[in-house]
């Protein structure tokens, strides 16, 4: 998921009236689809459906991508919600919600710059019930980029991608340094929406983290 590749995609193993609801993942950058089965099998056993977002490599450092990427995911669920509304669930690992899910947030809490339909906000506004937060957030400040990668998995993967996990710690660090005022302006925005989100009306926020050596959270 390096240069201007990034996924999207359904994992639909509850048909028609048996789905319960959506659950929409928000990844890290060398996530892959072997990780996510478990969750997606755990899901799908409660009647949801999976919306997978694997984010763009530059997401973190560029919030135009992150918001390009923010349209995409609401627009697949507007697609959903108009047929039939379902609750919906943000679940995000490592870095996902600086990479995409916070601009989904400012997107539905009108809080975007983004223009976005005032119909099709409230309608997905009334179906989120709740945020998963899994080895996240991260502090952005701190090599997030790297920080994607470094996930508890990618010590038992082998040593490919270790060395691409090195490789982004490099690139990670020098684009820190390149953009260090405007990170500071952005952590800001990024922890006052992930603050204002768990605090809206009735969404349960739900926090998972095993492993604080290689992932700095707050």
């Amino acid at each position: 998921m390096w240069g201007d590749v990034e996924k999207l995609y359904w994992e639909r193993s509850v048909q028609n009236d048996a789905i319960k609801g959506i659950v929409v993942i928000f990844g890290w950058v060398s996530l892959q689809e072997m990780h996510l089965k478990n969750y997606v099998d755990l899901y799908s056993s409660f009647g949801w459906n999976s919306l997978i977002c694997y984010p763009n490599f530059l997401n973190a450092f560029f919030p135009e991508k992150a918001t390009s990427l923010a349209f995409l995911v609401l627009n697949e669920l507007i697609k959903e919600l108009r047929i039939r509304p379902y609750p919906i669930v943000f679940a995000s690992f490592s870095g996902g919600p600086k990479a995409c899910l916070y601009k989904v947030i400012q997107l539905i809490d009108g809080t975007s710059a983004a223009p976005f339909n005032p119909d099709d906000k409230q309608l997905v506004q009334k179906c989120i019930c709740g945020n998963i937060y899994d080895s996240s957030p991260t502090d952005c400040r701190s090599n997030l980029c790297s920080l994607f990668t470094h996930h508890p998995w990618s010590l038992k993967i082998p040593y490919s991608t270790k060395l691409l996990s090195s490789v982004a710690k490099g690139v990670a660090s020098g684009l820190d340094a390149l953009f260090l005022a405007r990170f500071v302006l952005q952590d800001n925005e990024y922890w006052h929406t992930l603050c204002s989100s768990i605090n809206s009306e009735l969404r349960i926020c739900f926090y998972s983290q095993k492993v604080m050596i290689l992932l700095p959270v707050k």
